[in-house]
């Protein structure tokens, strides 16, 4: 049903949100109350959405709450949006039991599913409620999963055919935590009825910020050109080479649309580790160093062909400046730029 045409007494009606937690840590929340231009509350009320419960903005509790959620699976109230934050939990031996709906006697799990069958949109914030996350990480004791998927695999709670009383797939916003800006313009499209299949990537995740790789817009992008690598932490130059950063590879926006108008991971001297890709909490080694093969990063960039980044590379690091060498394995800026024609004869 298209958003926009749902009214009553010629206004629009608004769209009605619920919003549950499951296996996570309550980030993507926690990012979410720090919006900025607008605030969250803001930000809602501009998408004409009434929250009818979140855990962390509504006062309703209790059998309130439980009441609130039978009334929807019961076909007694409408539902617009479903979201979930965190992974959801199917242990132990697949019977969801090892996290319950507090004041009921059935999982979180089950509610999930049901709610789910009767939203016009399905969201999954984070990357734990879309691909299992940091919770599916080890041995995975809980069995904590995503929506539609298990990690990579297509699957998850609902299956990987699931779609919503929109026709559309469970909508992934995957990131840990995500941007307030990803949730929110995702929010505002959906309310203007005018989302689609289209604006998903591979994943199931907007287009909007997964057009971008993290890469763009990173301000160590000058180190990066020449290959001039930062070999500790707290160094300044690159970190692809040597620290495990995947920002070449990674599909996010996060350095064109830093957190609080100033941060991202980089910004904060730490690798990107590719939190919005399934599976980012396994890579297989420490997120701080990169694995090579014969000196040669795997982690290349992802539509590069390989022959044509080590042979860029190689002339890259020829002709890197003293500067950018010197600068690379510094915590601060210790050489400027110099304009040559000052010292012309």
């Amino acid at each position: 049903m298209r958003a926009e045409v749902k009214r009553a007494n010629g206004k629009r009606k608004p769209l009605r949100l619920v919003w549950l937690q499951s296996g996570g840590c309550g980030g993507c929340t926690l990012s979410l109350l720090g919006a900025e231009g607008p605030d969250l509350l803001t930000a809602f009320a501009a998408a004409n959405i009434e929250v009818l419960w979140h855990p962390s903005l509504s006062e309703l509790s209790g059998k309130g709450v439980i009441d609130l959620l039978q009334s929807i699976c019961d076909g007694e109230e409408t539902l617009d949006i479903l979201c979930l934050e965190g992974s959801v939990m199917q242990g132990p031996n697949g019977t969801g039991r090892f996290h319950m709906m507090s004041g009921s006697d059935r999982p979180v799990r089950d509610w999930i599913k049901d709610l789910a069958l009767k939203a016009e949109y399905v969201v999954a914030v984070g990357s734990c409620a879309a691909y299992g996350g940091i919770t599916a990480a080890g041995s995975n004791e809980v069995e904590a999963c995503g929506l539609a998927y298990d990690g990579e695999r297509a699957g998850g709670l609902l299956g990987g055919d699931f779609r919503s009383k929109s026709g559309l797939p469970v909508i992934n916003i995957a990131g840990c935590p995500i941007h307030p800006g990803w949730l929110t313009e995702a929010l505002h499209q959906i309310a203007s009825g005018r989302y689609s299949e289209a604006d998903l990537d591979e994943w199931e995740r907007p287009l909007a910020y997964t057009m971008h790789l993290v890469h763009h817009g990173c301000s160590r992008n000058e180190f990066y050109e020449f290959k001039a690598s930062a070999e500790a932490l707290c160094d300044l130059g690159c970190m692809m080479e040597n620290l495990g950063c995947k920002g070449t590879q990674a599909r996010a926006d996060c350095n064109i649309r830093p957190w609080n108008g100033s941060g991202s991971c980089i910004d904060g001297g730490y690798p990107c580790i590719n939190c919005t890709a399934p599976e980012f909490e396994e890579p297989g080694h420490a997120f701080t160093r990169t694995p090579k093969i014969s000196g040669i990063p795997i982690g290349l960039p992802t539509d590069m062909p390989k022959a044509w980044f080590v042979a860029l590379a190689s002339l890259s690091k020829a002709a890197t400046p003293t500067r950018l060498k010197k600068n690379a394995v510094a915590a601060q800026l210790t050489v400027p730029p110099a304009d040559r024609r000052k010292n012309r004869t």
